[in-house]
């Protein structure tokens, strides 16, 4: 008799271990998938097309706090446990309510999860969502370009519509992105390699998505979601480390083993964060990764007119990720808000409407920083609203897609923009280049 299985997820590592473990096995049964993090995800299928012959209706999606009632209601043999950034506590007490329950509880790993490329694969992961693995993912790609090499990105999934539609996805330009009718959170992840040149790839199988991608590059770069270990194996392992976040390394789930396998760990905000704060990340590097290079990273903020944000009422818009789950309470528009002397930064939070009024309620730590959620219309919609509702003399936000090309907002707006800075040595160049330097140029124009 086959085992049963319950899978915990947040619609991306959950389908993909799926996939690879238990998609072709006929000794485990997968009754159901959970979601949480994502809104609008429970209550769908895993769709046939996707979830195999062995799954000719598919497999439901429910909401992970059904657990304890699935778990009650029918004998489940092992619950596995597949999204990222919850504390190691929040992952064991999962595993105390599987335990008491009679099942297994399971952690894949890489071994078992990690497809092999036939291009080299340099991947980007984190410690903590919101640490900027974007700016980094693109300045690998700058570096690579520059010595004639085709990159070729391949992003952690963000499969939020039509699942068996999105098993593989291809983006070269902005109008893919309506094509796939792509939320903002997605939008963020891949507008600004849109607008470098560069061709992206997400989606759901992984393998399709992987044989496919291969075969247009010369170097694979894995941008990571959240804090979540790569889906391929990787020849050079980039891991950020957040010091306005100390600690946060050794407590959540995955990020300690992201950290305990990179190749190089780089701190990042460095140029705004108490030296202390960086001092202890490097103790903690050089306890669980004596092994890893250690990189200085800072932020360079970009402000088109900076000189409009002198004395104003400004409301600040932030990646939505960073600031719910990922547990952070400023970003880059706060930053760019206090060092161009905004005259207020205006309390979002009385004007919150619909579902940004319930994250605020759902995340307390939320300060004074509108979190850009967008997981769906209905949240586009109330972002939207929220914006228009707060009296405010400019919207400053630092999404990395452009608010005020997706939303019809009544107030003035100007965009923050980031990137990678070096602060000190090495450098990411220097520790990089001698990396991408012996690599053949065989997709790419010759150097």
């Amino acid at each position: 008799m086959s085992r049963s299985v319950i899978i915990l997820g947040a619609a991306g590592r959950d389908f993909h271990n799926f996939n690879l473990v238990f998609r072709a096995d006929p000794s485990h049964r997968v009754l159901a998938f959970t979601a949480t993090q994502i809104p609008a995800i429970a209550g769908r299928r895993y769709p046939p097309e996707l979830a195999g012959p062995l799954y000719p209706e598919g497999i439901p999606i429910l909401a992970e706090s059904e657990l304890d009632n699935l778990l009650r209601a029918q004998t489940v043999d092992v619950v596995v446990f597949a999204y990222s950034d919850v504390t190691h506590a929040e992952v064991m007490h999962r595993a105390s309510l599987a335990l008491a329950r009679g099942a297994d509880f399971l952690l894949l790993g890489p071994r078992r999860t990690q497809l092999a490329a036939i291009r080299p694969v340099f991947s980007v992961g984190a410690v903590r969502t919101g640490c900027g693995k974007s700016a980094v993912t693109r300045k690998l790609c700058a570096l690579a370009r520059g010595l004639g090499l085709s990159p070729v990105v391949v992003r952690h999934p963000m499969p939020y519509g039509d699942l068996a539609r999105q098993a593989v996805q291809r983006f070269a330009t902005h109008a893919d992105l309506d094509q796939h009718q792509c939320t903002i959170e997605e939008r963020e992840e891949y507008e600004p390699l849109l607008d470098e040149g560069l061709v992206v790839y997400a989606g759901v199988d992984y393998q399709r998505i992987l044989d496919q991608a291969q075969g247009e590059a010369d170097l694979l770069i894995w941008d990571g979601g959240n804090n979540d270990l790569p889906f391929f194996r990787s020849d050079l392992h980039l891991v950020l480390l957040d010091p306005h976040r100390p600690g946060h390394e050794r407590q959540y789930y995955p990020g300690e083993s992201n950290l305990r396998c990179a190749d190089v760990a780089i701190i990042a905000k460095s140029d705004s964060a108490p030296p202390e704060a960086v001092a202890a990340l490097r103790q903690s590097i050089a306890e669980l990764r004596p092994a890893a290079e250690v990189v200085l990273a800072g932020t360079e903020l970009r402000v088109e007119r900076p000189d409009r944000i002198h004395g104003k009422r400004v409301l600040v818009v932030e990646d939505g990720p960073s600031l719910t789950h990922g547990g952070m309470s400023f970003g880059a528009a706060t930053l760019a808000a206090r060092r161009h002397q905004a005259g207020q930064i205006i309390d979002p939070r009385p004007y919150a409407q619909g579902s940004l009024a319930e994250a605020f309620r759902d995340y307390p730590h939320l300060g004074a920083a509108l979190p850009a959620l967008g997981y769906g219309a209905r949240q586009m919609a109330d972002l939207e609203a929220s914006i228009n509702a707060v009296p405010c003399d400019l919207v400053l936000f630092a999404t990395p897609s452009d608010l005020a090309r997706l939303l019809r907002i009544r107030h003035p707006c100007l965009r923050v923009r980031y990137d990678h800075a070096d602060v000190g040595r090495p450098t990411l160049a220097e520790v990089v280049l001698p990396r991408l330097r012996g690599l053949p140029a065989t997709k790419g124009r010759t150097p």
